[in-house]
């Protein structure tokens, strides 16, 4: 899939850490959300499915092997198709202000030490899974709007210019089309 083609409303959700077990676990507390859960064992793992393909929200891990989760997160938001993807930290250091600080200063969204609560975690991605589609409606209708606008503006240019040629008596009637234009295109806001 690229990157154009991310624009359904399936909200996968990336699982990022180089522990088998605590993929696992994420798997079997996010199974009942019933939406993709993609695996992720590195920073640049994680980089390449972002790339591939449209997340709701990404679960990181802080500590891995090469690229960090600090130094992968500043990659996610660096990049205009993955800067507003949610990040949420999940890291079993200890509860280090210094280190909650430096996640939310990457951009994080929350940051949560293991153990976690499954409920809490369950909760938490599933308020950016809801988003996720919700976003995605907004952007469909706004998308729909804009060819129906167009489509008018289409009908209302074709329409002025049968008008002109038909009759010169019809200025009238051409200035409204052309004022109802402009309020179509957004030029004559008050």
């Amino acid at each position: 899939m690229t990157p154009q083609d991310r624009t359904d409303h399936s909200a996968g959700i990336l699982l990022v850490d180089d522990m088998e077990d605590n993929l696992i676990a994420l798997e079997a507390v996010l199974a009942s959300l019933n939406e993709p859960l993609v695996r992720a064992r590195s920073g640049e793992d994680a980089m390449k499915a972002l790339l591939r393909q449209r997340f709701a929200v990404v679960l990181l891990d802080v500590r891995m092997p090469g690229m960090d989760g600090f130094e992968t997160a500043a990659h996610i938001k660096r990049l205009d198709q993955t800067k507003d993807v949610p990040i949420i930290f999940l890291t079993g250091t200890d509860a280090d202000a210094g280190y909650a600080f430096r996640g939310y200063a990457t951009g994080a969204a929350d940051y949560l030490t293991k153990p976690f609560d499954p409920w809490v975690l369950r909760a938490k991605v599933s308020v950016f899974l809801d988003l996720h589609r919700k976003t995605r409606q907004l952007e469909n209708l706004l998308a729909r709007q804009r060819a129906h606008g167009e489509r008018v503006n289409s009908l209302l240019s074709t329409l002025e210019k049968q008008l002109s040629q038909d009759s010169p008596d019809l200025s009238e009637a051409r200035i409204q089309i052309r004022d109802l234009q402009k309020l179509m295109s957004g030029e004559n806001r008050t």
